[in-house]
Formats: C-alpha cells, structure tokens, sequence
C-alpha cells in the first residue's frame, strides 16, 4: 500500500525527533487531533452512528465517542481497521493535513478546526447530494445553491 507524502513525512519527523509522539502518556499532539477529526467527519459522511462502528469494530460506542473527541488515541491496527470499516484508505485520515512544522502545528490545527467540512451540516449536506441518483437534480441543486447564495451577497 502506497502511503501519503504528509503521512511519510509525519513518520520522518518522529524519527527526527522534531514531532514529539506521545510514548507511555495519554496525552495527544495535533496527528492525532487531526486524525480524530477525519474520522469523525468519514462516519458522519457515511452515516453510519457511533454505535454500528462500535459493533464493527468490537468495541463499545464509547470508546469510538472518545476516538472522535481526542480522548483517547487511535492506534496504527485500530486506524486500519477503521479505514476498512469506513472504506477508505488508510491515508484519508491525514489528507490535508496542515503544515508539519513544528512552530505551525498547534496554529494551523487551531485553523482547520473552524473548517467548513468540520460541520456536521456540510457532511449532511454532502451525504444527501451523492445520495440523488439523477445527475441533472444533482446540478439543478447546485444551481439552487448558487441562486440562493448570490441573493444573500447583494
């Protein structure tokens, strides 16, 4: 399996020691934050609710509630678990990750928390539209978006 650049390069950064990971702590650096994020946004995506992800996983809904929070961490077997789960490659959960800079980490996921695709409406949004089967619906309502948002600037 071919690995994303930004996962590669989280990995170098840990060797390098420029990336504290969090050995024998339960507290959690910005990876993990982040990943926590995507698959909170992956299973709202999908609609599928904590507690069916739990049973495909064998594991409580509230061990899943703490994976999506940052409670807890989401280890290396657990994340490709999740990938198979949520049909998604392992790589998905690092996808656009901010800049790995150590001084710009902490700033830039601060940003993405304020990200449209954080919302739990955008991810309804986005579910319901690839649910509409009919191509020219699907574009009537992008047209609808656009009308509507255009009326909203003037």
């Amino acid at each position: 399996m071919i690995l994303g650049k930004k996962f590669r390069l989280v990995v170098r950064m840990i060797k390098d020691d420029r990336l504290k990971p969090t050995q024998g702590t339960s507290k959690m650096n910005d990876v993990d934050h982040y990943v926590s994020q995507r698959l909170k946004m992956r299973r709202n995506l999908m609609g599928i609710s904590q507690e069916k992800l739990a049973n495909a996983l064998g594991v409580t809904f509230q061990q899943v509630q703490k994976y999506e929070r940052g409670t807890n961490r989401i280890s290396a077997g657990r994340l490709f678990e999740l990938s198979d789960v949520l049909e998604t490659p392992v790589s998905y959960f690092f996808e656009g990750m901010p800049s790995l800079a150590a001084n710009e980490l902490s700033e830039e996921s601060a940003r993405y928390d304020a990200d449209v695709f954080t919302k739990k409406e955008t991810q309804e949004l986005l579910r319901y539209y690839y649910l509409i089967e009919d191509e020219d619906q699907r574009k009537a309502l992008i047209d609808l978006a656009k009308t509507l948002s255009a009326k909203r600037k003037s």
